[in-house]
């Protein structure tokens, strides 16, 4: 790894990455506190958020209160030649300017981040995404948009699915071979809703249908949508195993050999200790090799777990950054087709007239399904959900499809995701991953 080094020449020599930050919640708040001054060569030099005000507070949080408003691009690079931190109401603001290097979208949002990070590309503009929510629902065809503008997408470092997938790619660096990946998740359960989630949520000071999709899969399942279109491993069945272990090390034991060796698994395991990060799973077959092994302490095999006992968002994405602008290297990115998507699921027996609430809320949750039965089931992906209008009833724990809703109109993001079916009609999944998909020249 040379990044810390490069970043170092770069702040002596007053060359400083240039990041735009789109977002103003909790998760952007926290990005924004520690890439302010806590990284040699990295600057963080303008927040856009709808309601500005928030955008302001997350530059005080991190101790700088004296911030320039800004309403145009060149207004922006004024700003930022003077080295003043800046905020703006409008997005585009940030996609347009001239000198902006990377920007991070961590909004949480799906139809809003959707325009703003096309814009953002095709202004060829690097984009990490901070925002399982969007990846899940049109990762693949937002690759394919960065690629045709020379510029890199990824989702990041300290989100799991970019952890899990920074130790996969050193694992299948010094020679091993992984066979599965997921996270280490504490609790699932799918009827949680906004109302029992609000005490945890204000508590930390989250908005409760934010801290619902934490806990009734809907999170876990499109992070496992990421990391699976990322790494071309599949489902062993809608909303994944999840085995009960008392450390993820058992995972090894608790997933099916033969789908593990056939096609790879994404999955997770619950209530593990070390609690959080991610693991991977890799396997051995040859005698010598698994004595070494078993010397190490690792089991005795043939599978063995590595795994990476944190996962720090706010942290871990100065290296994804660093790596995108540095090396034009992507943290975890779709590969191709979606092989995995994230499907509604009915959370209470919801009556003809329903209008859904979307991610975190009172009537579905999400679950990760593999592609192909998503498709054949013509299921609604849990980032459109939202708005759409049951035209019959739906059971509990149903599926919903989209025979069963009318769609709201003049959705950029429907366009979008039929967009990515057409460019992925007859196209072949990935069947591993080929690190150099995730480099630009």
């Amino acid at each position: 790894m040379v990044a810390d080094i490069l970043l170092t020449e770069r702040a002596r020599q007053g060359r400083p990455i240039r990041v735009g930050l789109i977002g103003a919640g909790v998760a952007a708040r926290a990005i924004a506190l520690h890439l302010v001054d806590s990284v040699p060569g990295i600057r963080l030099v303008g927040i856009a958020n709808r309601t500005v005000a928030n955008a302001r507070r997350a530059w005080a949080d991190a101790g700088t209160q004296d911030v320039t408003d800004v309403s145009s691009p060149e207004a922006l690079d004024r700003a930022i030649e003077r080295g003043r931190p800046a905020v703006t109401g409008d997005a585009d603001v940030l996609c347009e300017s001239a000198m902006l290097d990377i920007l991070v979208e961590a909004t949480g949002t799906v139809e809003h981040a959707a325009r703003i990070v096309s814009r953002a590309l095709e202004r060829g503009k690097h984009v990490v995404l901070a925002n399982a929510e969007l990846d899940a629902t049109i990762g693949p065809l937002l690759a394919i948009r960065a690629r045709e503008h020379g510029v890199v997408l990824t989702n990041t470092d300290g989100d799991e699915p970019g952890v899990a997938m920074t130790l996969l790619r050193y694992l299948r660096s010094i020679g091993l071979r992984p066979v599965a990946a997921g996270n280490l998740k504490g609790l699932v359960d799918h009827y949680r809703t906004p109302d029992t989630q609000r005490a945890f949520a204000d508590r930390y000071g989250q908005n409760p249908k934010m801290a619902t999709s934490f806990a009734d899969a809907t999170k876990l399942s499109m992070e496992a949508t990421v990391l699976a279109n990322a790494t071309a491993f599949r489902v062993g069945q809608r909303g994944m195993y999840g085995p009960a272990c008392d450390h993820v090390r058992e995972v090894a034991h608790r997933l099916p050999a033969d789908e593990m060796l056939s096609r790879g698994l994404v999955d997770y395991a619950l209530g593990a200790a070390p609690y959080t990060g991610a693991f991977v799973v890799v396997f051995e077959e040859q005698p010598l090799k698994r004595a070494l092994f078993e010397y190490g302490k690792l089991g005795d095999g043939p599978f063995y777990v590595f795994y990476t006992p944190f996962h720090l968002q706010h942290v871990q994405i100065a290296s994804t950054i660093a790596r995108v602008v540095l090396e034009g290297d992507a943290t975890v990115t779709p590969l191709g087709a979606p092989v995995c998507e994230t499907v509604t699921v009915a959370k209470r027996d919801l009556p003809a007239g329903t209008v859904l609430d979307g991610i975190g809320g009172f009537c579905a949750y999400g679950l990760v399904d593999n592609a192909d039965q998503a498709q054949a089931m013509n299921a609604v992906p849990m980032g459109l959900s939202e708005g759409c209008r049951l035209v019959r009833a739906v059971k509990r724990d149903d599926v919903v499809s989209y025979a069963d809703v009318e769609v709201p109109t003049g959705r950029s993001i429907d366009t979008l995701r039929a967009e990515q079916a057409r460019l992925m009609d007859g196209s072949q999944e990935p069947t591993s991953v080929d690190l150099n998909t995730s480099r630009q020249g």
